[in-house]
């Protein structure tokens, strides 16, 4: 077998810097060609994102060290975007592209890396980078005395024991409501503030609060006020001053793709009287699309009960964030943090800016972070390539990537070289501080429970995982899998984010099953514990919060990588192989059981003075 063409952009003997260019940073690049190739031209071609080109720039011979002559570029780039490139190369009997395979290197097909040049300063704020959070189902939480549910939409009930399953099989209508509720408000959020700080958490994400028919709340009735379930304005305030005396931030959950049917602005029961549907003079009709007025309407993925809203219509985008007395600004000055913005990829490019531009005029270290669930940085969404980084639309985005590789690693599927590639392959793609401000999670009430997912990441229809338990044998490897899988949440780039319970043992698999109460009283301290050493561990250092990452070594269920910042370097070791692995340093910081050597982890905490 003849010698290939050698190029990995992930190597740094190939290209310098790693990653995310900025504007006019020099770039260099190095391909290594063997001589029997008799090269004569080597060609970097650069492309804009739509395919046109955009530059070609011409190597030169570096050197040669048999059985390679090794080409290197140097240039730089002028303008934002986002690029991808090839590479032409000519030689005394043919000329032919060079793509991308994997980390490896094919001629004439393949794909074509990628190239992004960002702004110069990322404009995140620095203490948001690395924070641990927590993320809230508000009614599944906690709950304080009772609230006020005089106005809150019918019809609905409440759950007398909270252990009970949340419903999830369909009426005699055959309609799944979604309409039972525990009783979880704000109140008891914040009287579990004092265990939230105890575990390390330093913000809550909250799913939504605002005023809704059904318990996930997605179903947005009237954005500007709290839901009467979880209780007044008063109490988010109160919540929200208590969490910043503790030096908490609160984010909430932004939902503007769409509105519920039953609500202040569509009025499908016709209930306000105002509302798209029941007033010929709303001031909303302009903001639905109907084909057919009034039953058939733009509705997202096609529930009826969900109509999408038009995002430019300039009424809108005033009512949910331009005017003074908008929707954001509302929330923001009771004391909201940011947001998380529901479906990013359904709101436009125009929307996303001007949101942007507009939450940082009212708090200029206000987060805002995207539902994303695959690489933020090159998407394409209804037929639209998004500009997330490179416009700077958003701070973070949630990490459902590094979620997946995680999860498989730690089950055994991956030997953690496919964790190394994901590891890279986004940190090569996102600027560093979007990276460092991602929420890494390992559960949320949109997927199975880590737990769960961890032993049995299987699917079926929902008759089918009610009737499915755990072993008492599967749910200790479950919670021995978990700590492993946590130790890298905690430990890579970005913003660990605790989806509630998981630190207490629960299970369940998707919606509903994953969204049951909070079991206070009966939470594994073993778990508990070890997540609030990972939060401490966290907090305490910069270089987890904010340096960069470089990989070690991944294989044969052994992965390995270091955070780099400045004097500190903290290098980190998991294994989740089958063999006891002893490349840590006597004296190492251990997280885990000893007892478990072939899933034991650690952390090393190294102190450079420069």
């Amino acid at each position: 077998m003849g010698l290939r063409i050698l190029y990995n952009s992930l190597d740094p003997a190939c290209k310098t810097p790693f990653g995310v260019l900025k504007p006019c940073e020099a770039c260099a690049m190095t391909v290594a060609i063997p001589i029997s190739c008799q090269t004569t031209q080597v060609v970097l071609v650069l492309e804009r994102e739509n395919g046109a080109l955009y530059r070609e720039i011409e190597f030169v011979l570096d050197r040669t060290a048999p059985p390679y002559e090794y080409y290197l570029v140097r240039f730089r780039m002028e303008d934002h975007g986002l690029f991808f490139y090839y590479f032409r190369i000519v030689t005394r009997n043919e000329t032919f592209k060079l793509f991308r395979q994997g980390e490896d290197t094919n001629m004439e097909a393949g794909d074509k890396w990628q190239l992004s040049c960002v702004s110069q300063d990322y404009p995140v704020p620095e203490e948001l980078e690395g924070r641990v959070f927590y993320q809230i189902f508000p009614d599944r939480f906690h709950q304080v005395g009772r609230c006020d549910c005089t106005e809150k939409l019918q019809p609905y009930w409440v759950h007398e024991n909270l252990s009970d399953m949340p419903v999830f099989r369909p009426n005699e209508q055959g309609e799944v409501l979604n309409n039972d509720f525990y009783g979880g408000n704000l109140a008891g959020i914040q009287a579990k503030l004092p265990y939230l700080q105890k575990l390390g958490v330093e913000a809550l994400y909250l799913n939504p609060i605002f005023m809704a028919f059904s318990t996930h709340r997605y179903d947005t009735c009237d954005f500007s006020r709290v839901d009467p379930m979880l209780g007044t304005d008063e109490d988010f305030a109160d919540l929200c001053q208590e969490a910043h005396r503790r030096g908490m931030k609160i984010i909430l959950d932004g939902v503007f793709s769409h509105t519920g049917s039953n609500s202040v602005y569509f009025d499908e029961k016709h209930i306000f009287g105002h509302g798209a549907l029941s007033d010929p003079e709303s001031p909303y009709r302009s903001w639905y699309m109907f084909q057919n007025f009034p039953t058939e309407y733009t509705s997202w993925w096609g529930f009826k009960t969900l109509p999408c809203v038009n995002k430019m219509d300039p009424t809108f985008m005033d009512y949910i964030f331009g005017s003074d007395d908008s929707i954001v600004a509302k929330w923001l000055r009771l004391g909201a943090d940011g947001l998380r913005l529901d479906v990013v990829d359904e709101l436009p490019d125009e929307f996303l800016m001007a949101l942007r531009r507009r939450i940082r005029e009212l708090n200029p270290k206000a987060l805002l972070i995207g539902e994303v669930w695959e690489d933020a940085s090159s998407k394409i969404s209804y037929g639209v390539r998004r500009r997330y980084f490179t416009a700077a639309q958003l701070d973070g985005v949630m990490n459902y990537p590094w979620r997946n590789a995680i999860l498989a690693y730690a089950r055994g599927e991956d030997d953690g070289r496919n964790l190394r590639w994901t590891v890279l392959t986004l940190s090569e793609n996102y600027p560093a501080a979007v990276l460092n401000t991602n929420l890494n999670l390992l559960s949320s009430h949109d997927v199975s429970r880590a737990l769960t997912a961890l032993v049995d990441p299987t699917d079926g229809d929902r008759e089918d995982l009610a009737k499915r338990t755990m072993t008492r044998a599967q749910l200790a490897l479950g919670k021995k899998r978990l700590r492993l899988a946590s130790f890298l949440q905690f430990t890579l780039p970005g913003c660990p984010c605790i989806y509630y319970g998981d630190e207490a043992g629960m299970t369940g698999y998707r919606d509903p099953f994953n969204r049951q109460y909070y079991p206070w009283g009966k939470e594994d301290k073993r778990l508990q514990a070890h997540f609030r050493a990972l939060a401490h561990l966290k907090s305490g250092s910069e270089a987890l919060k904010r340096g960069r990452v470089e990989v070690l070594e991944a294989g044969d269920g052994r992965f390995s990588f270091r955070r780099v910042l400045d004097g500190e370097t903290v290098t980190l070791y998991c294994n989740a192989g089958q063999t006891p692995w002893d490349a840590h340093p006597a004296g190492a910081c251990l997280l885990g059981d000893p007892a478990l050597p072939p899933m034991g982890f650690c952390a090393m905490r190294e102190e450079q003075k420069l």
